[in-house]
């Protein structure tokens, strides 16, 4: 009976219409729904594109050629500028993208015994890396013999390989200042600072006890830009005194 009196009651009521939105509404009700999705996706979306980029090495400045500095305390970054840009100078643009760029690794892997373990593991580690990938074609030393006595990746100058086994071979690498090249950069000087104290000097003092030395390359293509590598190679070594 009470749903015959409730039809009875409400026999005039007429259901009401259900307004359609208007494409205004349509879209603000749309986006708070979904305006968390929207963030998070983009949020994604740039998270793999900057990723892609970085393995992708997009937008980033290649190396016509890359040189590595192995011994105990990095070079200041005046330095490693400096010499970068002389021997830009010397290099060709291997990858003919307008401009010639060399790159200078520093690889702190003879540092003193006291020192932090964790950083020389880290340095080590970052070398091994740049010997399997063969980035760096010419080597700048501190302690050549430890340095291939331990990697035994260096080759002559002319780029002949030494023996496999035995002690490490004589003329395998040639002394900064008997390079003609090497010792008439103009480097200029470098300045920083250490807990307040400045530090000041020339460039070439932290360079001319090196040695200089060059990758052997078992195939060309493991060696990145090989003949714009060993272009650079005879370059800097030309008219240097053999040991």
């Amino acid at each position: 009976m009470a749903s015959e009196y409730l039809k009875w009651k409400y026999r005039d009521v007429k259901p009401e219409q259900e307004r359609e939105l208007t494409p205004a509404e349509k879209r603000k009700n749309w986006w708070d729904y979904h305006k968390w999705h929207v963030v998070v996706g983009v949020l994604v979306l740039l998270l793999l594109l900057d990723l892609g980029r970085s393995i992708l090495h997009i937008g980033e400045i290649q190396p016509d050629v890359q040189a590595a500095y192995v011994g105990q305390a990095a070079l200041p970054e005046q330095t490693v500028a400096a010499l970068e840009e002389a021997l830009a100078a010397l290099a060709q643009d291997a990858n003919g993208d307008g401009r010639t760029v060399v790159r200078l690794n520093q690889y702190s892997v003879f540092a003193d015994p006291s020192a932090d373990p964790n950083f020389a593991a880290a340095e080590q580690v970052r070398l091994m890396g740049d010997l399997q990938n063969c980035d760096s074609a010419i080597f700048l030393l501190e302690d050549p013999a430890l340095f291939q006595t331990q990697y035994g990746v260096l080759c002559f100058p002319d780029g002949s390989l030494p023996p496999e086994e035995g002690p490490v071979p004589e003329g395998l690498w040639l002394a900064w200042t008997d390079c003609p090249v090497l010792r008439e950069l103009e480097l200029g000087t470098y300045e920083y600072d250490v807990m307040g104290q400045t530090f000041t000097g020339e460039n070439r003092t932290l360079l001319e006890g090196l040695s200089v030395a060059r990758r052997g390359f078992w195939t060309d293509r493991t060696a990145k830009n090989p003949e714009a590598c060993a272009a650079l190679w005879e370059a800097i070594t030309a008219g240097a005194e053999e040991p």
